[in-house]
């Protein structure tokens, strides 16, 4: 596949829940839902290349009915609230 349109086949979408909004706050984190064969690397880089901002840690969970998150940990200097702004989910 193309890299290019691998970027947006792997992040599929933020998840905007109480949780997620709370963590943008306290821990600037970002959590999207991906493509479940996705590995961090590629959740990485494809965050990165979409935003232009820095990622420091990508941590994954499989749900039990077989979609993938990604906590996506943002550098202290782009707030996550900033990225949530653009998306629209805040």
């Amino acid at each position: 596949m193309e890299r290019r349109q691998d970027i947006h086949k792997i992040l599929i979408h933020p998840l905007s829940t109480e949780k997620s909004i709370k963590l943008m706050e306290a821990e600037n984190k970002i959590i999207f839902m991906v493509e479940r064969k996705a590995t961090k690397k590629e959740i990485k880089e494809a965050f990165e290349d979409m935003f232009k901002t820095k990622v420091v840690k990508v941590n994954t969970l499989i749900m039990p009915h077989g979609t993938k998150k990604a906590y996506i940990k943002m550098s202290p200097d782009k707030p996550a609230i900033d990225v949530a702004t653009k998306l629209g989910i805040m």
